[in-house]
C-alpha cells in the first residue's frame, strides 16, 4: 500500500508540474495581450460561436446558436459541452474557457511524455523533452488560449494512441487484454470525433491496425470481443453525434464540415495540388501556404533532418508500431490539401500535426547523434541550444502576435456586436459573416453569410447576387461585413452604411454595418 499512495503521489506532483508550466505559458501570453495591446478576449470570432452555444446550452438545454433554435452549426459538441458546465455554475466564462486550455495543454504535455516513454523505453529523458517542447511550442500555447478546441482535440489524439500503445504492449501485441480497455478505447475515439470530425481518420487508422496486429485468420474469440468491443464504444457516441446532424440538416457531419469546404472551393480551383501541399514557405497570403509548411514555422524546423532520419529507421528497423503515427499525421494534412487548404490563423487547422512532428523529430535527431564522433559532440550541444533559443524567440512572437490577434477581434467584431445590441431592435433581423461576437453580445435573430447556422446560404457562398437577393427575401435589417469581402453586394443601392470601426491598429479596413432599405 506505501508503494501504491507513493506512486499516486508522484504522479500528482508530475501533473501538476506539467499544468504549472502550462499555465505559465498561457499566463505570459495573456499578460501581452492585457498589458502589450490593452486587450482581453479571444484571437478568433470563432471562439464567440463556442461561447455562444455553450451559453445557450446551459440555459435551455439545446444546443443551439439562436435560442430556441436548434442548430448543426457547432463543430465541436464536445468543446460546447464543456464550456456550457462554466456557464451553469456561473463561473467567470473567459478564465473558466481559458483554464480549460491549459489544463489540456499541460495533460497533453504529459501525455506525449508517458507515450514516448512506450514507444522508446531505450531513450532515457527523451519524453520529458519531447513534452516540454509541446507544452512550450507556440502555436499550441495560442491554441490554449484561443477559445478553440484545438488544444482538446491534440490531447485526446494523444491520448488514444497512448491507450491504444500500451494495451497493445501489455497483451504482447496480440490485443488478449480485458475487452473492457478496448469499450474506452472506442469512447475516446468517440469523444476525438465529438471534438472534431477529422478525428475519424484517427480512429480508423486504429481499428486497421488492430486488424494488422490480429491477423485476418484465424482470430481469437478474444480478439473478436476486444474488437468489437472498440467499435462498440465507438458507436455508442458516434452514432447519436450523426443522428442529431441527419435529423436537422439531412447530413451526418456539422454544416462547418460543408460550408468551408464551399467557401474555399476557389482555392482549389486557383491553385495546383503542390503548391497547396508545399507552397512558398514566404507566402504572403496565408490561405495559399502549403499545408506541410506551416507547422514549421518555429524552431521545429530545426527537426527536420531528424524527421527524415526517424523515416529511415522506422523502414528500417521494421518499427510497425509508428507507421499509425506517420500515416496519422501526413494523413490529416493531406486531408487538408485537397479539401480545405487554409492556414490562416497560424495554420490552426494544422496545428495538431505538430505534436507528431516533435515526437518523431526529437526521436531521429537524438538516435542520429547518438555516438562518439566528434562532430556529433559538437552538434548534440548546438542542436539542443539552438532549439532553446528559437523556442524562447517563438514563444516572444507568438505571445505578440497573440496579442494582436485578440486586439482585431475586440476592435472589429466585438465593438461592432455591442454597438448592434445598444442601436438595434431586439427583433431586428441581422446577416453576417463572422456571427461569433454578434451572436454572443447583439442576441438577435441572425442570418449566417458563412452558412455555420444557415445551411441554406452554402449552395449560394459564393454568389453574391444571390446572397443579395436571399438577404432581402428573408426580410434582414442589417448586413455586418467587411466590404472587400463581398465587394458587389455591399455596393447594393438599398444597403446603406450607418456604422464603421475605426481602429487604426486593426488594419486599412474596418467592419462596416448597413441598414437594409427596403
Amino acid at each position: 500500500m506505501p508503494v501504491i499512495c507513493g506512486q499516486a503521489r508522484c504522479l500528482s506532483y508530475a501533473t501538476m508540474m506539467w499544468l504549472g508550466l502550462a499555465a505559465s505559458a498561457g499566463l505570459c501570453y495573456l499578460a501581452v495581450a492585457t498589458w502589450g495591446y490593452g486587450v482581453s478576449g479571444f484571437p478568433l470570432d470563432d471562439a464567440w460561436i463556442h461561447q455562444t452555444y455553450a451559453r445557450n446550452l446551459a440555459r435551455s438545454g439545446q444546443l443551439a446558436f439562436v435560442p430556441g433554435v436548434p442548430s448543426a452549426g457547432s463543430t465541436a459538441p464536445l468543446w460546447t459541452l464543456l464550456l456550457s458546465l462554466g456557464y451553469l455554475f456561473h463561473l467567470p466564462y473567459m478564465w473558466y474557457t481559458y483554464a480549460l486550455g491549459v489544463i489540456c495543454l499541460g495533460l497533453s504535455g504529459q501525455a506525449m511524455a508517458r507515450l514516448t516513454g512506450l514507444l522508446f523505453p531505450e531513450q532515457r529523458h527523451l519524453g520529458v523533452w519531447v513534452g516540454l517542447c509541446c507544452v512550450l511550442e507556440w502555436h499550441l500555447i495560442w491554441a490554449a488560449v484561443s477559445g478553440m478546441e484545438t488544444i482538446l482535440f491534440v490531447g485526446l489524439t494523444i491520448w488514444l494512441l497512448e491507450r491504444y500503445i500500451q494495451e497493445c504492449q501489455s497483451s504482447t501485441l496480440t490485443l488478449q487484454s480485458k475487452p473492457l480497455a478496448f469499450l474506452i478505447l472506442g469512447l475516446i475515439g468517440g469523444l476525438l470525433i465529438l471534438t472534431r470530425p477529422e478525428g475519424l481518420g484517427l480512429v480508423g487508422l486504429v481499428g486497421l491496425d488492430m486488424a494488422r496486429r490480429t491477423g485476418i485468420l484465424p482470430v481469437t474469440r478474444e480478439q473478436a470481443r476486444c474488437l468489437s468491443y472498440y467499435i462498440i464504444g465507438l458507436l455508442l457516441l458516434v452514432v447519436p453525434y450523426m443522428a442529431f446532424h441527419w435529423q436537422l440538416t439531412g447530413k451526418p457531419f456539422p454544416n462547418t464540415f460543408y460550408a468551408k469546404q464551399a467557401e474555399y472551393a476557389i482555392v482549389l480551383q486557383a491553385y495546383p495540388l503542390w503548391w497547396r501541399l508545399f507552397g512558398n514557405f514566404g507566402a504572403t497570403v496565408e490561405t495559399v501556404q502549403g499545408v506541410f509548411w506551416v507547422i514549421f514555422i518555429g524552431p521545429q524546423i530545426l527537426l527536420l533532418p531528424g524527421l527524415c532520419f526517424a523515416a529511415w529507421l522506422t523502414v528500417k528497423e521494421r518499427r510497425f508500431e509508428l507507421a499509425i503515427i506517420w500515416a496519422w499525421w501526413i494523413a490529416f494534412l493531406l486531408l487538408y490539401g485537397f479539401l480545405l487548404p487554409v492556414t490562416y490563423q497560424h495554420g490552426r487547422y494544422q496545428m495538431p500535426a505538430i505534436v507528431w512532428i516533435l515526437l518523431l523529430g526529437l526521436w531521429g535527431s537524438q538516435r542520429m547523434l547518438t555516438g562518439r564522433g566528434q562532430v556529433k559532440r559538437v552538434v548534440r550541444p548546438v542542436l539542443a541550444l539552438s532549439l532553446g533559443a528559437v523556442g524562447l524567440l517563438f514563444i516572444g512572437l507568438g505571445a505578440q502576435a497573440y496579442g494582436r490577434d485578440v486586439r482585431f477581434i475586440e476592435s472589429e467584431m466585438v465593438i461592432t456586436a455591442k454597438w448592434l445590441n445598444e442601436h438595434s431592435s431586439p427583433q431586428a433581423r441581422l446577416a453576417a459573416h463572422d456571427i461569433g461576437a454578434i451572436g454572443y453580445f447583439a442576441e438577435r435573430p441572425l442570418l449566417d453569410l458563412a452558412g455555420l447556422v444557415t445551411p441554406e446560404v452554402i449552395p449560394i457562398i459564393r454568389d453574391e447576387e444571390a446572397l443579395a437577393e436571399f438577404i432581402l427575401a428573408q426580410r434582414v435589417n442589417y448586413v455586418v461585413t467587411f466590404p472587400s469581402w463581398y465587394p458587389r453586394l455591399t455596393q447594393q443601392p438599398r444597403f446603406k452604411p450607418i456604422y464603421r470601426t475605426h481602429d487604426p491598429a486593426s488594419g486599412s479596413e474596418h467592419m462596416v454595418v448597413y441598414l437594409v432599405d427596403r
